[in-house]
Parts: C-alpha cells; sequence; structure tokens
C-alpha cells in the first residue's frame, strides 16, 4: 500500500496561486553592485599586499573568483522570487537552498514603502516593502518594474484600509 504523500508546505493551494516573477533586469542591478564590490575588496587586497604582505594578493585573485561564483548562483537566486495576490493576502516567495514563502494578510498591514537605489532607479526598478505590527512577519518583493511597484503599493494601500481590524 503507497503512503500519502505529504503536501509541499512551502507550495499552499498550488492550483489557485498565480505567481508572478519579479523583473530580470534586477540581475544586472545586483551584478553592477556586486562587481562595484569585488573591485572595491580587491583594490584593497592588492593596497595591503603592497603594503604589508605578499598573502593579501592572493586574496586579490581569490575575490574576482568568489565574485564569479556568486555571480552564478545569483542568476538562480533571483529566479526563485515571486509573489501571488490573492483576496486576503499577498504571499512571497524566493530561496534556493533556504525556501523561504511569506503570507501577509492585508488586514495586519501597518505601512507599505517602496524604495529604490540609484542603480535600481537606473534600472527603473523599486522594491516594495510591505510592514505589519510582528516585524518577523514584513514581506518584501525586490526588482519590481516602477510601473508595477506603484500599482502595487497602490493596491496593498487601498486593500489594507478596507480590510482594517483596528490596528
Amino acid at each position: 500500500m503507497n503512503a500519502p504523500v505529504a503536501p509541499d508546505p512551502l507550495c499552499p493551494w498550488p492550483d489557485t496561486v498565480v505567481w508572478r516573477p519579479i523583473s530580470a533586469r534586477y540581475f544586472v542591478v545586483r551584478l553592477v553592485t556586486l562587481a562595484a564590490w569585488v573591485v572595491v575588496l580587491a583594490l584593497a587586497c592588492v593596497v595591503a599586499g603592497v603594503l604589508w604582505s605578499g598573502w593579501f594578493l592572493l586574496a586579490a585573485v581569490a575575490v574576482p573568483v568568489a565574485g564569479a561564483v556568486r555571480a552564478v548562483f545569483m542568476r538562480r537566486s533571483i529566479r526563485s522570487w515571486g509573489y501571488a495576490e490573492r483576496a486576503e493576502d499577498l504571499l512571497v516567495r524566493h530561496g534556493l537552498l533556504i525556501r523561504r514563502l511569506s503570507i501577509v494578510p492585508y488586514a495586519r498591514m501597518q505601512f507599505v514603502d517602496v524604495t529604490a537605489g540609484p542603480i535600481e532607479r537606473a534600472a527603473g526598478l523599486a522594491t516594495v516593502t510591505l510592514h505589519t505590527a510582528a516585524a518577523a512577519s514584513d514581506a518584501t518583493v525586490p526588482g519590481l518594474e516602477a510601473a508595477e511597484a506603484t500599482r502595487l503599493r497602490d493596491r496593498l494601500a487601498t486593500l489594507g484600509e478596507i480590510r482594517e481590524e483596528g490596528l
């Protein structure tokens, strides 16, 4: 007799959830940020190698290699992001090794943040963050097109007001 297969706790209601991905341009934003850090750290290692010890020159070679490995995994990590709007809540998922699913009821939202750093703005992207009374239940959706971030912000704010439960 076959034992019933337990449902995946990170895949709730698979027939009713339509996941929306984040923008593919978010990879470029993250790649530019990573490249800037790699250059700064490699230069710092070169300076330290010239001033103090030759061992830092070995680190100056290791930093770009580690950056390249991170870039490979970053592509898959960004593809794991997704969000879904349902009637009563917003679902946000991400992660490769450690997968995370956040379900934030609209009635529990206190406010919605939209942020965009200089690199995100140059790419036409923004990040939407939902804040609740419990800091651990906040949800972030990075890499949204600016128009989609504005639409999501307005929709979440409206739904939060409609479903307000006296917070």
